[in-house]
């Protein structure tokens, strides 16, 4: 297999290379999403929640909530990100949602991947949890008015 590689390349390289030049403990920690923090950000409309595996994972299982956009669509897709959210992505551990998060955080989205992966967020919305977040991604967001003196 052969690959022909443009000028973009070189862009996304040089992107790529800032990126780890200023790479630091700080970006180590704020790179990642905990379960519980994903979940309350989701209540409050603050997530673009990106599932990146294949169509067919994806087809056998899947949240119900988020959007599919593979790993391999990404490049071709970025119209489809919400540039006013934070972008998590998640696959079923985390290996191609890290790898999905720092493209996207190359080309200049506000990214996480979840810690936990997919069967760790699974795990987490048993029952009442699963209810409960349904139903709050379900309401309208709030409107917060300054009251002015």
């Amino acid at each position: 297999m052969m690959f022909v590689l443009g000028p973009s390349v070189h862009v996304l390289g040089d992107a790529l290379d800032e990126y780890l030049a200023g790479f630091n403990y700080q970006e180590r920690e704020e790179m990642k999403i905990e379960t519980l923090e994903l979940v309350t950000l989701l209540a409050d409309g603050k997530v673009q929640f990106i599932d990146i595996r294949f169509p067919e994972e994806y087809a056998a299982w899947h949240m119900g909530f988020g959007k599919n956009i593979p790993l391999n669509e990404l490049p071709t897709r970025l119209h489809e990100f919400d540039k006013t959210k934070v972008i998590v992505t998640a696959c079923p551990h985390k290996d191609r949602a890290a790898m999905a998060r720092m493209f996207l955080t190359v080309k200049g989205f506000n990214s996480r991947y979840l810690k936990e992966g997919l069967l760790g967020l699974a795990e987490f919305l048993r029952g009442d949890k699963a209810k409960g977040l349904m139903e709050a991604m379900s309401r309208p967001p709030e409107v917060v008015t300054s009251k002015k003196p």
